[in-house]
Order: structure tokens, then C-alpha cells, then sequence
């Protein structure tokens, strides 16, 4: 059996998953971050893991959400990026977000520890060398330009690219908490959380109205370089979602349903603001959905319009950058490896997912399967029915062009959700007939209790029932 490592570039969410999975399967593995030795636009430290964005995994409900049940499909699959999240979640109701820096601490401490996996800090200019004969490719949204161009140059293909954008965090004993109040929409409690785990800054409608127009009116950073470049709409900065209609925000990261003004509940507010708590001590709230491209300056000025948040001190403004994707369908067969070079994988949002858990469970896929190709067994593939089938699908197998539209490419981003899974009906219920959203929600924890028998089964563990005996 052969000893030879396995090579991973990049130690993002991908990599380090990855990096994990082969070496829980017993194979070496060597580990290349070039941050250490080369920043990025949008890193701040050299730790493995780090998140840029928002420190969110979103939802954690596996029975009526997508991402939930990828959560939990992940835990089953022994994920190191679920364990050192639910090690460090911070309260935010229904979902699992994270204390950045405990998190990727947890991480780089537990791939520093493993015996079997070496991590080097060094730049890789272009593609791995042949003797390299495994190796996964997880250099993220943030690539190098010359690494880039070596895979444009080797597929033969353009990569596509959307713009990112990072939203601001705020210290929390700058926000007027004679304003603002705690409380989850619709008071939900999830892990970890009391019902009570957003910052809330109410607006009334003369407010909000001078608020979108200081977006509009804004100087926003340009980049002409990448004029052309789509946004993805998960990420959308809060200016852009002005400028599709006024009412765009208040429906959006500002929608005002499921909360109730503590200081006045009498009053409904127009539009609210919530943040979030970015970090254990809860000295920090990042602004949710509040991505956004305004230049600095800028940003303070009318992020100190919102009320509660008129002395507002920031621990970090928000910014722009760009990411880059593969045309996925066409370059990649179904183990994620690509087809003009055999061994050679890539993984995580360079392959056209979009999110951190999205992320992270194709670095887990890539690395299950160079592990598997490394000790010379047959690769399986998850089944489509489960959240790592149906991601899996889309990235490898979804939106190839079409014959009657030569050069368009449809290829684009995508979170896991219900619609990339196979279709199926709500179970029935004697003496009952479900409609609406029970009917809805019927169908969801049908889909997801499907999922988990059959990811289950994929992974070889025994039936929940019977684990839990």
C-alpha cells in the first residue's frame, strides 16, 4: 500500500477539511498555505480557517433546512470544521455562528497536531508538478494570479468571477442599547441561543427613506478591472440592493417581521437593522447582510444614520473582492478531479459552491475521495438524495451550456437548498390534508429524514435507530 502524501494547496475551509479527511483515512498529507509568506486582500491573519466574511454557518435546523442538513451530514462524515464550530459557537438563534479566532485557532491546532499531516508555508506559482500525482486544489475565491492563469491556461477555459463583499462589525459598548434591544425574529432559540441573541436598531419610515438615499448618493468604491463582473446575490452589497428599488432593503437584511420593539412595542418599526455576535466575549456584532462596497469614509458616515448606532465604533469596515470559479460541469468528472489531468482535484468555492458549510463539504468529498483512490479502493459517491449528493450534482454535473446558445454559460454559485435535490411529496396523513406550508415543511423533514438514512448508509455507519441503542 502506498505511503506517498497527498498534496493540498490552500488551508482555507476546503483545504483544512480535506487535509483532515485523507489523513483520517491514514494517508499523509502535505499542506501548502502560502499565507505566512503571502497576504491577500482580504485575510487578516496567517491562521488556517479563517473566515473573512461573516461568521455564520447559517442555519443548524437538519430537519426543514438544507444547510442544516449539511451540518449534520458533515458531523456524521466526522467533519474537523463542524467540531471546531460547534466548539465555538456564539449565540445567534436558530443558526451555529462561530468565535472567528477561537475557530481557526481550533483548527490550525489540530492540523498542527496530527502526525500525518505536514503543513508547509509557501506560494504555489502554477500547477503541481506530475509527480505529484494527488493532489487537491483549494485555493478558494482569493487564488493567486498566477496559479489562476495556470488553470485557465490548463483547462482551456476562462474562470468566471463575481464580486464578494464583506460587511462591517461593530464594538458593542458603542451601540445605544436604550435604542437598539436584544431578541431572535419570532424569538426562536437555537444553539446555544436564549431568543434573545440580535442587536435590533429600529427605523421608522422618514428614517429609513434618508438612509437609502445616503446609499444612493454614497461614493462606492470602483474597481475598473472588473467592470463586467457579476455579483452573486447571496452577497450582494447593501448599496446595489438599493439601487434595484427602495423597498429592496426593508424585504431584504432589513425586514422588520418577527420583532418586537422592547422600548416601545406598541410601534412597529418600518425597517431594522440586526447584528449579530462575532465573538465569544461578545465585545464584537457583525451587521447582518450588510455587506458592502461604500469607501471608508463613506461607510462610517451613514452607518452612524442608523439609529442605536450614532457613536458606533467599528473593529472592521466593509470591503470588496473579487472570486473566481470554475465552469465546473465541463472540467470536473464526478470524484470533483479534472478530466484533462487525472489526480488532480479541486475543492471548495473554486468549483462553484457558495458558503463556508458549501466549502467545507466538498474539501471533506475531495479528500474521502483522493484518500480512497491513494489505498487503491473504488470511489463511491454520495447519493443525490443527501445534501453531499445534491451539492456534489451541481458543481459536476449541473447547467452544462446548452447546444443552441454556443458560449453562454449558466454555471453559476450556488448555496445548497431543496431545489437541488430529487424531487418528492409530502408524505400523506390519514384523516388529514396538508396544505400551505405544513405541507411545505411536511416535504422538508421528509427530504432531510431521507437524506440521513441514505448518507448514513454512504458512509457505513449504522442506522440512527440502531446507533442509538
Amino acid at each position: 500500500m502506498s505511503t506517498k502524501p497527498i498534496h493540498i494547496i490552500g488551508g482555507g475551509l476546503a483545504g483544512s477539511e480535506a487535509a483532515w479527511q485523507v489523513a483520517s483515512a491514514g494517508v499523509p498529507v502535505i499542506l501548502h498555505e502560502m499565507r505566512g509568506v503571502r497576504g491577500t486582500d482580504a485575510h487578516k491573519t496567517d491562521g488556517l480557517a479563517e473566515l473573512v466574511c461573516s461568521n455564520s454557518f447559517r442555519s443548524d435546523d437538519a430537519e426543514t433546512n438544507a444547510v442544516g442538513l449539511l451540518h449534520a451530514e458533515m458531523r456524521l462524515a466526522g467533519s474537523l470544521i463542524m467540531s471546531a464550530g460547534d466548539a465555538n459557537q456564539v449565540p445567534a438563534g436558530g443558526a451555529l455562528a462561530v468565535d472567528r479566532d477561537g475557530f481557526s485557532n481550533a483548527v490550525t491546532a489540530r492540523l498542527e497536531a496530527h502526525p500525518l499531516i505536514s503543513i508547509v508555508r509557501e506560494e504555489i506559482t502554477g500547477l503541481p508538478p506530475e509527480d505529484w500525482d494527488q493532489t487537491i486544489i483549494a485555493t478558494g475565491p482569493l487564488t493567486a494570479p498566477s496559479l489562476a492563469e495556470a488553470i485557465a491556461a490548463s483547462t482551456g477555459a476562462d474562470a468566471l468571477a463575481f464580486f464578494d463583499a464583506i460587511a462591517p462589525i461593530i464594538h458593542f459598548d458603542s451601540i445605544d442599547m436604550n435604542v437598539c434591544w436584544f431578541q431572535s425574529r419570532y424569538d426562536k432559540v437555537g444553539p446555544g441561543g436564549t431568543g434573545k441573541d440580535y442587536i435590533n436598531c429600529p427605523m421608522d419610515k422618514e428614517q429609513y427613506d434618508a438612509f437609502v438615499q445616503a446609499l444612493l448618493d454614497g461614493q462606492k468604491a470602483e474597481f475598473k478591472e472588473w467592470e463586467g463582473t457579476p455579483y452573486f446575490d447571496g452577497c450582494l452589497p447593501i448599496e446595489v440592493m438599493a439601487e434595484r428599488g427602495r423597498e429592496t432593503l426593508r424585504h431584504g437584511p432589513m425586514k422588520p417581521m418577527g420583532l418586537t420593539n422592547a422600548h416601545n412595542p406598541t410601534v412597529k418599526a418600518y425597517a431594522v437593522v440586526q447584528l449579530r455576535q462575532d465573538n465569544a466575549l461578545g465585545t464584537l456584532y457583525n451587521m447582518v447582510g450588510f455587506q458592502t462596497k461604500l469607501k471608508h469614509g463613506e461607510q462610517v458616515n451613514v452607518l452612524r444614520m442608523i439609529p442605536g448606532l450614532e457613536n458606533a465604533e467599528f473593529a472592521r469596515l466593509g470591503g470588496l473582492h473579487r472570486n473566481t470559479y470554475l465552469n465546473s460541469p465541463t472540467l470536473l468528472d464526478p470524484t470533483l478531479q479534472l478530466t484533462s489531468r487525472p489526480g488532480l482535484r479541486f475543492a471548495g468555492q473554486i468549483t462553484g459552491c457558495e458558503g463556508y458549510v458549501e466549502s467545507a463539504a466538498i474539501g471533506l468529498l475531495a479528500g474521502r475521495f483522493a484518500a480512497a483512490q491513494r489505498l487503491g479502493q473504488q470511489i463511491s459517491t454520495p447519493p443525490v438524495t443527501t445534501a453531499f449528493g445534491a451539492l456534489l450534482n451541481h458543481i459536476t454535473g449541473g447547467h452544462i451550456v446548452s447546444d443552441d446558445e454556443p458560449g453562454k454559460r449558466s454555471f453559476q454559485p450556488m448555496n445548497v437548498n431543496f431545489g437541488l435535490f430529487p424531487v418528492m411529496e409530502a408524505p400523506k396523513v390519514e384523516g388529514k390534508r396538508l396544505r400551505g406550508k405544513e405541507k411545505t415543511v411536511a416535504k422538508k423533514k421528509a427530504m432531510t429524514a431521507r437524506a440521513l438514512v441514505d448518507c448514513r448508509a454512504w458512509l457505513g455507519l449504522a442506522p440512527a435507530a440502531q446507533a442509538a441503542e
